[in-house]
């Protein structure tokens, strides 16, 4: 049931905005909300990504998705929202092909460190884990005066919700690798993180496939 509970959540936050959503239809407040998220998302992705590798973290990886599936969103709403519709559908797969390209990564980084029993660095994954639940704290502010608004208003409030305790996963990690002096409360969550990537890049690429198949070139 938590596992189905996770999956959804993965799913619908993964997933592109549907084709007929507009911001530019909405007010400009929330469009420049939209900016300043997505750049706060972007910024951690490459801190995440980067610090990841340097630590020797799998979940610090892991948890870099869910900031590159957010930005990927919110770039989809924003840059490419008033191109046909053949374009929207081909940016959402891009996406999608580029989510389950990181996640498969991860997965092989999840074995790689596995099979040598590498012991990533807890004072890293706490820092940086502490950042980017900070990250998603900030984001979480700045679209809570539109949690009410339209359904792709409340999603994306729900979604940043939702990536917080992807947040707390990584540094339950953390204090599970100081304390027990080995990196596997480091794979083992970032081997049920990847799995949740994986599964919203395989919605986003099936819904994408079908909407470009069903609209003509």
């Amino acid at each position: 049931m938590f596992w189905s509970y996770l999956a959804g959540m993965a799913d619908a936050c993964c997933s592109p905005p549907p084709l007929n959503f507009d911001p530019h239809r909405g007010n400009k407040a929330y469009r420049r909300v939209l900016w300043a998220v997505l750049a706060i998302n972007a910024v951690m992705f490459l801190v995440e990504i980067g610090a990841g590798l340097a630590a020797g973290s799998a979940s610090l990886q892991a948890d870099a998705l869910d900031f590159l599936g957010d930005a990927a969103n919110y770039a989809i709403s924003l840059l490419v929202v008033g191109m046909a519709l053949r374009y929207r559908a081909a940016a959402a797969l891009a996406k999608g092909l580029t989510m389950g390209a990181f996640g498969l990564w991860v997965v092989g980084t999840v074995i790689w460190h596995a099979a040598h029993g590498t012991l990533p660095s807890a004072f890293t994954m706490g820092a940086v884990g502490m950042a980017a639940l900070a990250a998603n704290a900030a984001s979480f502010g700045l679209l809570w005066a539109h949690r009410k608004g339209d359904a792709n208003m409340r999603s994306a409030w729900i979604c940043t919700r939702n990536d917080v305790l992807g947040n707390i996963a990584v540094l339950l990690a953390a204090l599970g690798v100081f304390g027990t002096g080995t990196g596997w409360p480091d794979v083992i969550v970032a081997a049920i993180m990847a799995g949740l990537a994986l599964q919203g890049a395989s919605v986003v690429v099936q819904q994408s496939t079908i909407e470009l198949k069903a609209r003509p070139a």
